[in-house]
């Protein structure tokens, strides 16, 4: 089957604000629910795709694995997965698109809810392991609750008003915390196991200036030294240790652009405790020192 690529400039427009909701209802016949409806046709996104099933059933092929969905289910579809749906059945869904390097989300903040690191970062990458098992299924009041925020950016991508990227935004945020936290009283088993990554997730954010050490990461997330290794590094591309220095990496730099500490004074806020480490560090990441970042920022 050939894929195609669902671009994003066909949903949010040539200069448009990078989130646009979409309702895909299925009829008889399976006809198009809206201009560029690729439900049934192989495709990928170049941006993020939340999906909320708020009716019926269907087989969804994702990256060459059929997996079932059915009203209840929420799941992000990041960009270039390739997908598909097919048997629907009375299926009726919402999709909320947004590109996240364009609409300014606040990861930092976002990654401090073990729920969302769970959903929004973990299970896209374990749903071919998992079988979808880790998805999260809502029941009908929060079910309802979900299709509510979605009716009210649909309603804000409408009216096109003066602050509608704003109440987006807003509105998209809400959606990510209720979703977050939803996802955490999930009772699947995968769900739980993705979670324990999540805290681990969450406690570096909330708390980047410890001193942490592998063990109490290992204890928070219940988890061997092996297993923690391979799903953190699965989600998330780095270590837990990695991870933490980038963070730290990252803060430095909103300290080093908005107050007026020294290098080591910075340093040791963010939880270095070695100024020349810190700018041995920043150097690697950023390929340049402290010094040389705050100076070309002023």
């Amino acid at each position: 089957m050939k894929s195609t690529i669902a671009d994003g400039i066909h949903y949010f427009g040539l200069a448009g604000f990078p989130l646009a909701v979409r309702r895909v209802r299925t009829d008889t016949e399976n006809r198009p629910s809206h201009p560029h409806d690729l439900t049934e046709i192989e495709h990928s996104h170049d941006f993020c795709e939340l999906v909320i099933v708020t009716k019926g059933h269907a087989m969804h092929m994702l990256e060459g694995s059929p997996f079932p969905v059915t009203a209840g289910d929420v799941f992000l579809l990041q960009g270039r997965q390739k997908h598909y749906f097919y048997e629907r059945q009375n299926l009726d869904l919402i999709n909320i698109m947004y590109d996240p390097d364009k609409i300014e989300l606040p990861e930092g903040e976002l990654r401090r809810m073990p729920g969302y690191c769970a959903m929004f970062m973990l299970e896209p990458n374990y749903r071919r392991q998992h079988r979808f098992a880790s998805r999260l299924h809502l029941k009908r009041v929060p079910l309802a609750r979900v299709e509510r925020l979605a009716d009210e950016m649909e309603r804000e991508c409408e009216k096109d008003e003066p602050g509608k990227e704003v109440a987006l935004r807003a509105k998209l945020l809400e959606m990510m915390v209720y979703l977050s936290r939803a996802y955490t009283s999930s009772d699947t088993t995968e769900a739980h196991a993705l979670l324990r990554v999540g805290n681990v997730i969450g406690a570096l954010e909330n708390d980047y200036s410890r001193d942490w050490k592998l063990d109490e990461l290992l204890n928070i997330a219940h988890m061997s030294r092996s297993n923690l290794m391979r799903v953190f590094r699965k989600a998330t591309g780095q270590t837990p240790i990695e991870y933490l220095v980038r963070l730290r990496i990252q803060k430095a730099m909103e300290m080093l652009r908005n107050t007026d500490l020294t290098i080591t004074e910075i340093a040791l806020e963010v939880g270095f405790n070695d100024s020349n480490y810190f700018t041995r560090q920043f150097r690697r990441i950023l390929g340049e020192s402290p010094r040389d970042f705050r100076r070309a920022k002023a």
